[in-house]
């Protein structure tokens, strides 16, 4: 017999090692952190959807056990794989333009290396 997980208490375990610092503030951390869980879970809700409409289109009707076990085949991976960059483009805008904007400013790393290697 399996036995069923607990998801809140998994959810609520303390990682191990070093929190993160990408921006170094704990409470952007934290935002950012939770930021991503949500875009993941806006990503696992979009494929769930495309199932459901991808086999209401193919049988009209569904259960939840067609929708376990749907396997999409290349076509509907492409279009999803498609569909997830977009999402994820679209919502790391702000962050991609606020790195686009330090780099009018600062030269990209590997300028500065090949610069201090030229002498």
């Amino acid at each position: 017999m399996t036995e069923e997980l607990d998801w809140m208490t998994r959810a609520n375990l303390k990682a191990k090692g070093k929190r993160p610092d990408f921006l170094g503030d704990p409470e952007e951390e934290k935002m950012l952190s939770m930021l991503m869980a949500v875009i993941g879970e806006v990503s696992v809700l979009r494929e769930r959807l495309d199932t459901v409409e991808r086999l209401l289109d193919a049988k009209g009707t569904i259960s939840r056990a067609d929708i376990e076990r749907y396997q999409p085949d290349r076509a509907a991976g492409q279009e999803r794989g498609e569909m997830i960059r977009e999402y994820i483009a679209r919502v790391m805008r702000g962050p991609h333009q606020a790195v686009q904007a330090l780099e009018e400013f600062e030269p990209p790393v590997q300028d500065v290396v090949d610069e201090l290697r030229e002498g």
